[in-house]
């Protein structure tokens, strides 16, 4: 888990919660923060691929703290590996609380397999440029 803000890091994504991505118990949608943790890992991700990627997996994610409306939710990507034909990115989640005070809560984190691919989806290796 990450214990602390990473205030000096720059995130991959910053994003300000809105009402159309709450569930029926007035909170974001998990899905919303699973799809924009996909987003960040794939921007991280380009830095060591210039063509196309594809996600092959994601680790376990248990939600830390809720996300409300209001909220500006980051995501913080950092390059763990990169093997042959695959890239795998950390990326943590916190929510700045917008009306309370602007405090941070620790939101989940993952760890995100992505897989260079040409345009048959068959992998390539990390770092070749395909032609079209």
């Amino acid at each position: 888990m990450t214990s602390q803000y990473p205030e000096h890091a720059v995130p991959a994504i910053r994003q300000v919660m809105m009402p159309r991505d709450t569930n029926a118990l007035g909170t974001i949608f998990g899905g919303v923060i699973l799809s924009q943790i996909d987003l960040a890992a794939a921007i991280e991700a380009h830095k060591h691929h210039p063509s196309k990627i594809v996600t092959v997996s994601m680790d376990k994610v248990d939600f830390k703290a809720p996300v409300r409306v209001g909220d500006l939710v980051s995501f913080f990507t950092e390059t763990h590996r990169i093997g042959r034909t695959s890239i795998t990115v950390h990326v943590a989640v916190w929510a700045q609380r917008r009306f309370g005070g602007g405090e941070h809560a620790y939101v989940t984190e993952a760890e995100v397999t992505m897989v260079a691919v040409d345009d048959d989806f068959h992998p390539v290796p990390v770092g070749s440029v395909q032609r079209s």
